[in-house]
């Protein structure tokens, strides 16, 4: 046997038993682990791409949402200025208290005789309404130049206990709007708190949420004092502001107005029987301040706009409005890794 092969003998006797099939399987386990590896950065990649991909689908979703919600605030402030035209009362059974519900953005095309789109556009649904706010009662009321006015303190007080909120309450926060108006702080602040423009906002005062949410059907927050519309208020709130008349007695008025609304206050007192508990100095049939609210839906996501509109004559100015947007249910996506 020459050199060479004596060598190569020496050298395989001297390699252990099964180290060949040790040396397979790690060669094996490695290949696995690079795989798995790979796989990972992939759905990583995938789950990204897709995350960026519905971030842009909703942000373009919301901006034409945003843009269709902005033409049908014009188109209900031109409803409230052609209602004006009329110089009447303002009741219920005019066309702007009819509530639009859900209909499809594609039909209003249509009927526009705007064909171009509507494929696109037939999961798209609109709806919304409005409200007249003097049909509430202002909270601006009970603060007159800079004291505490009573009558009205006292009128939320039995608004308070007909809706189940606690009563003390309305002088709570009677006062803690008197200071934001007058610019004080509450006793240990710095600085004085932010005057709110919205029911929402009067959290910033200490009032809590859950107190508003039960409030927030009955009350409004207008920049200046206002008469309650007779045409448009709640059994409730009628009953809350005269003293001694009962909330069923309220209902029965409500009955009467459904059949034809009152054109002056001498015909609401005379729905009573003749008393005279309402006066022009509280209560009337206009108002000027009314609340917008329109809803989009689209897929998965609802965008929905509300706006506080003021209407001098022929005039009805924006004041205020909010957006929001929210997503209905979850998509189908990747599995994040």
């Amino acid at each position: 046997m020459s050199a060479v092969g004596r060598t190569a003998h020496a050298q395989r006797a001297s390699v252990p038993p099964g180290w060949q099939s040790r040396q397979g399987g790690a060669a094996l386990l490695t290949a696995l682990l690079m795989v798995t590896l790979i796989a990972a950065l992939a759905s990583t990649a995938l789950w990204q791409q897709w995350r960026l991909t519905e971030v842009e689908r909703q942000e373009r979703t919301r901006q034409q949402a945003q843009g269709v919600l902005n033409g049908a605030l014009d188109w209900a402030r031109l409803i409230l200025r052609e209602d004006a035209r009329s110089a009447g009362t303002d009741h219920l059974g005019e066309p702007w208290a009819l509530a639009l519900q859900d209909a499809r953005l594609s039909s209003f095309l249509a009927s526009d005789g705007n064909a171009s789109g509507q494929n696109d556009l037939t999961g798209v649904f609109l709806s919304g309404r409005i409200e007249d706010l003097q049909g509430r009662l202002n909270l601006s009321n009970l603060v007159d130049e800079s004291k505490l006015s009573e009558p009205d303190v006292e009128m939320a007080e039995r608004l308070f206990a007909l809706i189940d909120v606690p009563v003390p309450w309305a002088r709570q926060m009677a006062l803690a709007l008197r200071d934001a108006m007058a610019g004080k702080s509450a006793p240990g602040d710095q600085q004085p708190p932010f005057l709110p423009r919205q029911v929402e906002q009067l959290v910033w005062l200490g009032v809590p949420s859950d107190v508003l949410q039960r409030l927030a059907p009955h009350v409004s927050l207008l920049p200046l004092r206002t008469p309650l519309n007779l045409n448009t208020a709640s059994a409730e709130v009628i009953s809350a502001s005269v003293k001694g008349l009962s909330l069923g007695q309220a209902r029965r008025l409500l009955q009467e107005r459904e059949r034809q609304h009152w054109r002056d206050l001498a015909a609401a007192n005379a729905a009573l029987g003749g008393s005279q508990p309402f006066d022009a100095s509280r209560h009337g049939l206009n108002s000027r301040f009314f609340l917008i609210t329109g809803r989009l839906r689209q897929d998965d996501l609802q965008v929905s706009q509300q706006a506080l509109v003021r209407r001098d004559g022929l005039d009805v100015r924006v004041l205020w409005r909010r957006t929001n947007s929210q997503t209905l249910e979850p998509t189908t996506n990747p599995v994040k890794p």
